[in-house]
């Protein structure tokens, strides 16, 4: 059996928002220490305290997180807030583990969390996830993902995102216990007796005809079809008849992304800023050779995405019955839609047919399932349902 609370606070003390989401789990389990609480806080707290405070007052044996760029439990959302999910379970086994340094050596923060992996030592809880949360401004997104794919062997499906702040782009961190740490990412392994359900799904289109990346470097395009990167997305604007500022472009890339193909599918990529010399910087690396597509969504659509994320999510449970989930989405559908963001969880809580959910918005999304689009993505709804 698995119990799942969720919680969030709008209390602007640190010390007070700590309190009462520790408080709001330790009403609902009693006596009982949860096996892990997972916190998502906006960068208005002081992290150590909200963490030492929900500890505190519910003394979970394990306590992960991350910063965030929105935070949500249920329908109850907002900036510069904080809330938490909370797992009691016989039928769920957890571990936790963080690796440091990410920037100077991928390879060293992995041996740092290759020990978490347990699940050959637990033939009985056949079913292996886990959650990974990471500082994406660390960068090599991508890659760490598919470093964890090889050491695991593909033996667990892998969901989470970037840990986030307020889309300020300055620096994030994740949850170890009472600490925080930037430049880090840290995995929480879940073994499982019963299916855990995940759902990967955007709803953006694509806009106008293919186009090769002909010049880049990490994050940044420097040129598509042999044409400065930015001169392609002015051109895009003038077709379509929207207004592109070269000044102050993010309005228009917050509704023009990249989408790179992949698998019949669109990985996306948010475009953050149009450099001096044409090139534009992007929120995460786009492969050069690639053939991408400038894509387009709306409110709508990105409702449906989180919709039909929640049903793909709940039909991995296999029948069995819905505890609770986790949702992730990205800082820049919230920016993008605004308070019809509430409209998205209203779809998700509609899905689910439960609020017993909770998230954040991230700065990229984690997926790596079996028969889902899997990678490191933007503006993509990723949910992971738990079974009772």
């Amino acid at each position: 059996m698995t119990q799942i609370v969720v919680g969030h606070t709008t209390l602007v003390s640190p010390t007070d928002a700590g309190r009462q989401l520790g408080e709001t789990i330790s009403e609902k389990f009693g006596d009982q220490s949860p096996d892990v609480v997972i916190a998502f806080v906006s960068p208005k707290f002081t992290y150590s305290d909200v963490l030492a405070a929900v500890n505190h007052h519910c003394r979970p044996r394990i306590l992960i997180g991350c910063s965030s760029a929105g935070e949500f439990s249920g329908c109850s959302t907002g900036n510069s807030t904080a809330s938490v999910m909370a797992i009691c379970s016989d039928t769920i086994l957890f571990n936790a583990a963080l690796g440091k340094g990410l920037r100077t050596s991928r390879t060293e923060a992995i041996k740092q969390i290759e020990h978490v992996f347990t699940g050959s030592q637990h033939t009985d809880f056949p079913y292996r996830s886990a959650l990974v949360l990471t500082d994406a401004l660390a960068g090599y997104a991508e890659d760490l993902i598919q470093d964890l794919t090889l050491i695991t062997r593909g033996t667990y499906q892998l969901f989470g995102g970037g840990a986030a702040d307020d889309a300020r782009f300055n620096e994030t961190h994740v949850f170890f216990g009472t600490e925080c740490h930037s430049d880090a990412v840290v995995v929480l392994e879940m073994l499982s007796k019963k299916p855990i359900g995940i759902g990967v799904k955007h709803g953006w289109k694509t806009a106008g005809k293919p186009l090769r990346v002909t010049e880049a470097e990490g994050n940044r395009i420097i040129s598509l079809n042999a044409i400065p990167a930015g001169d392609v997305f002015a051109m895009h604007a003038q077709q379509t008849g929207q207004v592109f500022n070269r000044d102050d472009p993010m309005p228009f890339f917050l509704h023009n992304v990249i989408g790179i193909e992949s698998g019949g599918e669109h990985k996306l990529r948010v475009p953050l800023a149009l450099n001096s010399d044409g090139s534009i910087t992007c929120a995460a690396e786009v492969p050069l050779g690639a053939t991408v597509h400038i894509m387009v969504g709306n409110a709508e659509t990105a409702c449906a995405a989180a919709r039909e994320a929640s049903e793909a999510a709940l039909a991995g449970l296999n029948g069995e019955k819905h505890a609770g989930s986790l949702l992730f989405d990205c800082a820049a559908t919230r920016l993008r839609l605004g308070q019809d963001f509430q409209d998205e969880l209203k779809a998700v809580a509609t899905t689910l047919g439960s609020e017993n959910f909770a998230g954040c918005n991230t700065y990229g999304q984690i997926a790596r399932t079996e028969g889902q689009f899997s990678g490191f993505h933007n503006c993509t709804a990723i949910v992971c349902a738990i079974p009772e």
